[in-house]
């Protein structure tokens, strides 16, 4: 199995967190997304525990929510002694209502809005990480207004190649996020901000992608970064006390990814940081990382069931099932692999290869080509790996689907964390 909590059960059963999926389906229908609450904090204290051991005092993991956003995973982020990093309003309020403490919430994006400057501050935002001068002077103008000093970060592009996907690749130079290190942008944008009377500067931030499985990337953008860091204090005297490295750590998704060790990838970077910052001269800063998918993405499944089977002689073999691109639209978007399980069947023989289709009126809303399954029929259970990040947090209401529940599955037994939404839930807002 591709995770240790996956198993299959004396009656042939896919089993996730020890739970029988179809008994899961079967209590809280499908399609269904399933989240295991146990791994997603044992995720969290092998984050916390390597960055203590190998990142400066003071050093620590913000969850990053866009990977997955609703109540309960913050407050497990305040449990676990998270920090959080949020893009949105919409992020911003629901973390707020699940009570996360909100000196440990870093606001990000490239676009912020004069209201979402406002709203932030007016719940007492911990940190901006800025993105643009005009960003810098709105948030400083707002801070003036509510008689704050505002603590920021400067979001800054290192020019880094991670070698991932192209539409999640965020370090280089022709990037709409940051200000660019090479061309002097990011100096300008340092003096502004230090020029600014409601605005204290706390340190950098950048973000060079996502889904990168080597730890190299990592490092170099922490030289990169450094090195500008020696260059401000030497020639302007500031001094940055906090880097934040962003996140983007990987996730296998399949068998034939290679396995993560999060806590060997901070170990070397923290001890490249330690050596950078002797070679340069300069006091090691507090690190900051962002880990999002690779708390959450392995800790999720998604169920669904079979609707028709189509096969055209020839050509593919079409399986049809209650969900698709409306809750997981990535295979749309990136042709994302995922491992996909026939629940149900999992010991039957697999020799019928086929295309997932999801039931959306799009003939791009697939799932996965060239799996291979049992001969299925209407009404077995089919189990997508691996869906616990950018699945629920992209879906949609396309076609006038509603979107399914969240199940969290903890020590206490499963319960919905996020209800199903019905029908009339996609009226609500219809005049």
């Amino acid at each position: 199995m591709l995770y240790k909590n996956l198993a299959i059960n004396e009656a042939g059963h896919l089993t996730f967190a020890g739970y029988d999926t179809v008994d899961l389906a079967r209590e809280y229908g499908t399609a269904l997304m399933l989240m295991d609450e146990q791994m997603i904090r044992s995720r969290c204290r092998e984050y916390k525990n390597a960055v203590s051991d190998y990142l400066p005092a003071g050093s620590m993991p913000l969850y990053a929510s866009k990977a997955l956003s609703f109540k309960g995973i913050y407050r497990i982020m305040r449990e676990e002694g998270m920090g959080i990093d949020v893009v949105s309003s919409g992020e911003l309020r629901t973390a707020v209502g699940a009570g996360f403490p909100m000196e440990h919430a870093f606001f990000h994006g490239n676009a912020k809005t004069d209201f979402d400057i406002r709203y932030a501050i007016e719940n007492r935002i911990g940190y901006f990480v800025c993105d643009s001068a005009d960003e810098l002077d709105a948030i400083d103008k707002e801070a003036a207004r509510q008689g704050v000093r505002q603590k920021v970060f400067l979001r800054l592009t290192p020019g880094i190649d991670p070698h991932t996907h192209e539409k999640i690749s965020t370090g280089r130079i022709d990037c709409k996020f940051g200000a660019v290190i090479e061309n002097g942008q990011a100096e300008a944008l340092v003096l502004q901000t230090l020029s600014k009377a409601n605005i204290e500067l706390c340190g950098y931030h950048c973000h060079i992608g996502s889904q990168i499985f080597d730890h190299t990337p990592f490092c170099d953008a922490a030289v990169a970064m450094l090195r500008f860091m020696a260059h401000i204090q030497k020639n302007h005297g500031y001094q940055a006390k906090i880097l934040n490295l962003g996140g983007g750590m990987a996730v296998p998704y399949t068998k034939n990814d290679p396995s993560i060790d999060y806590r060997a990838n901070i170990r070397s970077i923290g001890s490249l940081i330690t050596e950078t910052c002797k070679e340069l001269s300069i006091e090691e800063p507090v690190v900051l990382m962002e880990p999002g998918r690779s708390i959450v993405a392995d800790a999720g499944m998604t169920l669904y069931t079979v609707s028709a089977i189509k096969q055209i002689p020839g050509f593919k073999n079409y399986v049809s099932v209650d969900g698709g691109m409306t809750d997981n639209p990535r295979f749309t978007l990136y042709q994302a692999d995922y491992t996909v399980l026939p629940a149900n069947r999992m010991n039957d023989p697999a020799a019928f290869t086929c295309t997932i289709a999801g039931r959306c009126c799009e003939s791009g809303d697939l799932l996965q080509e060239n799996v291979l399954m049992p001969q299925l029929q209407r009404g077995d259970l089919i189990a997508v790996l691996t869906t616990g990040a950018y699945n629920y947090s992209m879906a949609s209401n396309y076609n006038r689907i509603p979107r399914p529940p969240i199940v969290m599955v903890g020590e206490g037994g499963p319960y919905i964390a996020v209800r199903r939404e019905q029908l009339d839930d996609l009226l609500e807002y219809d005049l």
